[in-house]
């Protein structure tokens, strides 16, 4: 289906006469080819990266792999990075030199995770200016946790000894002298080689985005600013609600350097998300306009005009933090799941996101300023997903569905098997298609390598197996997958 902020774009453009309707037919059977290249998978690789890594006896069970972090595996200059937490609750970063070398572990020995909370994840950044190592650890509405390598540990990986002295000291602050408490913390490269760091300053529900720099030539934080606000009043066929928080799907720079952003809005009355908002930058995430490409005057609200490209209501049981990916033309693709039917805000916990039979993933994809697409992928939904493009514009989607025997734990979280589906820009992405199942089971949302995959079309997938009995260390993993496309 083809929407304008919500309504049909047949009837936008060209009324409701028959002529025009059976043109307009005529013309989506042919933007649609009826064959499809061949899409093979090959296992190129399954290797252990700790043998021990942390598990939860609580649900949910992990805190290694979820979707909000970017990036837990990050690949540069011919060397891939790992960061987890291990068996004694030390945060680490691994790395090899690809395509098989070993797995070098360094354990951070001088702080000790002692939350059972999945949400304090590690993310990793990696500056191409000066070549440092960024990490950000366990934080839920926490004071920071970062550190830093020195400069040129990640361009001259070959000249150093890996090993925990090539960190400095853990710091509460970016910008010195400002101590800050986060949740979610996310690093990613700018065009020109820099460094950016997003947090959300504030609880769910009651909270805004932030956005800061880094800068190479000192090596220092600045310019910390608020890109969204909880800010203004929803009101529905529920009530009101005077504050929230946006959750992203990512940040991702396209071709020309405009920074893409979507997310939902999670109101501070209601545990669920509801709408998909769409916002860009062409400024390094100074100035924002929304879908139409009107300047947002300060940060971006719910009452802001034209964020919302997709109203999807409270009950519909819409799940934050998804899958978003850009493809050649610039164009950005989004893939979220939420319940075919309503659900009832009274229920209580993966209850408020729909029965799990009901859910669908949603592939919205924006054609032009103000027109998105909404195509529903034909299986029931797994976890949350993640998606990568190659150079043809066609879409991999990577998730987790229920292991057979396994129970659903919060709607999400689950032992699962690994699923990699595609479809073809060829036949504008309505071909879903799966590719490749590998049986777990594992307790982790699905991460692979976008740096890799963006460099080599190989697909390292991050994966920690489910353990032998609850909270006991299992095995962490990468497995690896060469994609082709034969005619």
């Amino acid at each position: 289906m083809i929407k304008r902020f919500g309504i049909p774009a047949i009837f936008a453009s060209i009324g409701k006469s028959l002529p025009a309707l059976i043109a307009l037919a005529a013309l989506c059977v042919a933007c649609v080819s009826t064959t499809r290249a061949h899409v093979t998978l090959i296992k190129i690789g399954d290797g252990v990266v700790d043998a021990s890594a942390l598990t939860f006896r609580a649900d949910p069970p992990n805190v290694n792999g979820a979707t909000f972090q970017q990036d837990a595996v990050h690949t540069f200059a011919d060397w891939q990075y790992v960061v987890y937490y291990d068996g004694e609750r030390h945060a680490c970063i691994a790395r090899r030199h690809l395509p098989g070398g070993s797995w070098q572990v360094i354990r951070l020995l001088d702080y000790h995770f002692k939350s059972n909370d999945g949400h304090n994840v590690i993310s990793l950044g990696i500056c191409a200016r000066d070549g440092t190592i960024h990490l950000a650890f366990d934080h839920h509405v926490s004071p920071l946790h970062y550190r830093v390598s020195k400069a040129g540990v990640a361009t001259h990986p070959d000249e150093v000894t890996w090993s925990a002295s090539l960190f400095g000291p853990v710091r509460s602050d970016l910008e010195e002298g400002k101590p800050i408490v986060i949740t979610y913390p996310r690093f990613w490269s700018t065009p020109d080689g820099g460094l950016q760091f997003h947090y959300r300053r504030g609880n769910s529900g009651n909270g805004d985005n932030m956005l800061v720099d880094y800068q190479a030539e000192n090596g220092k934080w600045s310019n910390t600013r608020q890109i969204d606000s909880r800010a203004g009043e929803y009101r529905d066929e529920m009530g009101s609600s005077p504050h929230r928080n946006a959750y992203p799907n990512g940040y991702d720079y396209d071709s020309a350097g405009r920074l893409q952003a979507t997310w939902v809005w999670r109101e501070s009355a209601v545990g669920v998300n509801h709408d998909l908002c769409y916002g860009y930058s062409d400024d390094r995430g100074n100035t924002w306009f929304n879908d139409l490409g009107q300047r947002i005057q300060g940060p971006a609200r719910i009452d802001t005009p034209f964020l919302a490209v997709e109203h999807i209501t409270l009950r519909q049981g819409l799940m934050n933090n998804q899958a978003q990916a850009i493809d050649s033309k610039n164009r950005i693709h989004v893939v979220m799941w939420f319940s075919s039917t309503t659900t009832s805000l009274t229920a209580k916990g993966g209850e408020l996101l729909g029965p799990p039979a009901d859910r669908r993933f949603h592939h919205f994809w924006r054609e032009a300023p103000g027109i998105w697409h909404d195509d529903v992928i034909p299986w029931v939904a797994g976890s949350r997903p993640r998606m990568y493009i190659d150079t043809h514009d066609n879409l991999f989607l990577i998730y987790g569905r229920l292991h057979t025997g396994a129970a659903l734990v919060g709607g999400y979280y689950a032992p699962s098997d690994l699923v990699i589906a595609t479809a073809s820009a060829r036949n504008r992405w309505q071909d879903w298609s799966i590719v490749k199942e590998e049986k777990g089971p594992f307790i982790n949302e699905m991460l692979a390598d976008p740096t890799r995959w963006k460099a080599d079309k190989i697909m390292s997938v991050l994966v920690q197996d489910k353990p032998k009995s609850p909270g006991t260390p299992s095995p962490l993993r990468i497995i690896d997958y060469r994609f082709s496309e034969e005619p």
